[in-house]
């Protein structure tokens, strides 16, 4: 006949399997704020060196040159490439020594979890990368465009600069956020609509506004041959002498003054030539 095992017996062996689980997830926790312990000693030399290898390079000036960008300088960010690195060096090998503190406590759910956010860590590193890039790219194709436009006299050149500025700055945000491995379709969707949107109105209004320096221009066309210079005209019951014409304008010497007209009245108004 089969024995009822005993409760106490059992009760005494659930407990000992008890304290035989604690105690090696005991020692495995040691194990792994030793090793924890080991990265965070590393890290903080590695990251000490390279702050000091950097500053010693010149690595700050880069970051100089970043603060001063209109955008930076908006935002009041104090940009020093040396302390930035060297602290993202650090938070990486203690991120790095995470996994195998990870592994001896023998979670697979926490080691998974390290695994994902130690292979994230190079995608955001590069993103990093390209976004500091982009915004060099863009400040300097800014200064470019604002120093031609100077130089051709061109009042919004600022205005121009800025709004290529943003349009680069924007374009390289999109590129590293899909870099970090972020699906960007909504966001480039979005930014092609905005961009037709501000290209179309822009036409629109550029349209209207040029119109009637167009019908100058098409004017100057039909009159150049017809009137020159010297020549005695009537415009509107304005006499005077042709002293210029150009393109888009056509002036009058009066007596005691000077007239000057758009081209299109030749074709509008009632024009008297006096041989």
């Amino acid at each position: 006949m089969k024995q009822t095992p005993n409760f106490t017996d059992t009760l005494l062996e659930t407990f000992n399997d008890m304290i035989k689980s604690f105690m090696g997830f005991f020692y495995n926790l040691i194990g792994a704020i030793i090793i924890l312990l080991i990265g965070w000693i590393v890290a903080k030399m590695v990251a000490a060196v390279t702050q000091k290898m950097l500053e010693r390079v010149g690595a700050d000036k880069i970051g100089e040159k970043l603060n001063e960008i209109d955008a930076i300088k908006s935002l009041k960010l104090e940009i020093k490439l040396s302390s930035i690195i060297s602290k993202v060096l650090y938070y990486f090998i203690l991120i790095f020594m995470l996994r195998p503190a990870a592994d001896t406590l023998g979670v697979p759910a926490i080691s998974d979890m390290v695994k994902l956010l130690v292979e994230f860590i190079p995608k955001l590193i590069s993103s990093a990368l390209m976004l500091s890039a982009g915004i060099f790219l863009a400040d300097a194709l800014k200064n470019f465009v604002v120093t031609l436009c100077k130089s051709f006299n061109i009042a919004a050149g600022k205005l121009i600069g800025t709004a290529i500025f943003f349009f680069l700055l924007i374009i390289f945000v999109i590129q590293s956020v899909a870099q970090v491995g972020i699906n960007t379709s909504l966001l480039e969707s979005s930014f092609n609509l905005l961009v037709g949107g501000i290209i179309f109105a822009f036409a629109i209004g550029y349209g209207f506004a040029s119109k009637e320096i167009l019908l100058n221009i098409i004017s100057s066309f039909y009159s150049r041959n017809r009137y020159k210079e010297g020549q005695v005209i009537e415009i509107d019951g304005i006499k005077g002498e042709i002293i210029a014409i150009d393109n888009t304008t056509i002036t009058l010497k009066t007596i005691d003054s000077k007239t000057i007209f758009p081209l299109q009245v030749l074709q509008s108004k009632k024009v008297i030539v006096f041989e």
